[in-house]
């Protein structure tokens, strides 16, 4: 009898682990990965505090106070003024806005572009291929900086559209080259062939029986592309090439640190804004590593 029930147990366990997905798996060795869960945490609680900014402010973060410049943090203001009586706790919570959203946006199309290019050039290769990969390695070898200064240059005041654009206009060519070489190695597997040898069209050999083989090497590469994207945008700011005031946002409150005096005498009007830019960055990165690892099949760490 005890016998009989076991051999039940086992067959009922191997039902259930028959219906585990891929998917499944993968976030389950992603929760196990102790910084990537960290990340996930840390850059929650960041989201939270950026999306829930107007009820947590203490004053307008786009408002000077020319009667209040450069207090040390207090009562009144948590993290002190800088040199134009703007409110710093306030701009910090408020200021994550422009970064979170350069960083998702331009990530967002960025990989549309990638995937587009990349699906299409590896699927077709041939002369297609030949000519889209010549564009892709021109783009690719563009002096990035450069070409991002020059389109923001040529308009009189930086937006946050203009600055998405800018980036996602000039960071596609890596995923392109990421997603040809996944769909090179996918148009060659047995069912593949067999799609195109029963007919299927090309759309939807592409995203019905390819994407979904190829999409976990692109969440990862969007995970860590977010990450570069947010610390650009913020070095852009600090350069003053940015979002200007008095539109918060942190690499425009470091810019501020340029200042010796500032730096020296006034930490509290950029060392916040600094470390909130430190854990993001290494949240999201942490995150990467985790989905790496996770959805890696050949991956060592575990």
């Amino acid at each position: 009898m005890k016998v009989s029930v076991e051999l039940g147990n086992k067959k009922h366990l191997k039902k259930e682990e028959k219906h585990v997905s891929p998917f499944q798996l993968g976030f389950q060795r992603f929760l196990q990965n102790k910084m990537a869960f960290v990340g996930l945490i840390v850059l929650s609680i960041i989201v939270l505090l950026t999306v829930a900014s107007p009820w947590l402010t203490t004053h307008n973060p786009e408002l000077t106070d020319l009667t209040s410049q450069d207090l040390p943090p207090s009562g009144e203001h948590f993290l002190g003024t800088d040199s134009m009586g703007y409110d710093i706790y306030s701009r910090l919570v408020t200021g994550g806005r422009v970064s979170l959203v350069v960083g998702f946006c331009t990530m967002f199309f960025t990989v549309v572009i990638g995937i587009t290019f990349g699906s299409i050039a590896g699927y077709f290769g041939g002369k297609v291929d030949s000519l889209m990969m010549r564009f892709t390695d021109l783009m690719l070898n563009f002096p990035f900086l450069v070409f991002v200064l020059f389109l923001i240059s040529i308009f009189e005041k930086t937006t946050v559209p203009l600055l998405i654009t800018a980036l996602a206009l000039t960071s596609w060519p890596t995923t392109t080259r990421l997603v040809r070489g996944i769909f090179l190695s996918l148009r060659e597997m047995e069912y593949v062939q067999s799609a195109k040898a029963v007919g299927n069209k090309n759309f939807r050999i592409i995203f019905r029986h390819m994407m979904p083989n190829a999409i976990a090497p692109i969440i990862v590469n969007a995970t860590l592309l977010m990450a570069q994207m947010i610390s650009i945008e913020a070095a852009l700011s600090f350069l003053g090439f940015g979002i200007p005031d008095p539109t918060p946002a942190w690499g425009g409150m470091l810019n501020d640190g340029m200042d010796y005096t500032v730096m020296t005498e006034k930490p509290w009007q950029w060392i916040p804004a600094g470390v909130l830019i430190v854990f993001t960055v290494l949240s999201i990165n942490f995150i990467g590593d985790g989905l790496r690892d996770a959805f890696d099949t050949k991956s060592t760490r575990r």
